[in-house]
């Protein structure tokens, strides 16, 4: 079967500025914070997502950020527990009798 095009999520100028980010991370001058004042840049993720960060403001392509995991968690533990309490208590109906 023939694969389907998939649509760019990013803008290929955004990859640019993740790029130019990159190496600033690499050489060691590559700084967080507003104005540079939270100090170094320590891991690649973080200076990737400085460089995603950069090519939002300039109004390039790039997906909205993702939610954050622990709000996914808790509406999936929410969902488990009703229909784990709601178990119970039929099995304790049928025990009684």
């Amino acid at each position: 079967m023939a694969r389907k095009a998939k649509k760019r999520r990013y803008s290929r100028s955004s990859g640019s500025d993740v790029e130019s980010e990159m190496r600033r991370y690499k050489k060691g001058t590559a700084k967080s914070g507003r104005g540079g004042r939270g100090g170094r840049v320590k891991s690649r993720k973080q200076a990737i997502a400085i460089g995603l960060s950069k090519a939002r403001k300039k109004g390039k392509k790039v997906p909205k950020k993702a939610s954050t995991r622990k709000s996914a968690k808790k509406t999936s533990r929410k969902s488990s527990k009703s229909s784990k309490s709601s178990k119970k208590s039929s099995k304790r109906k049928s025990s009684k009798r």
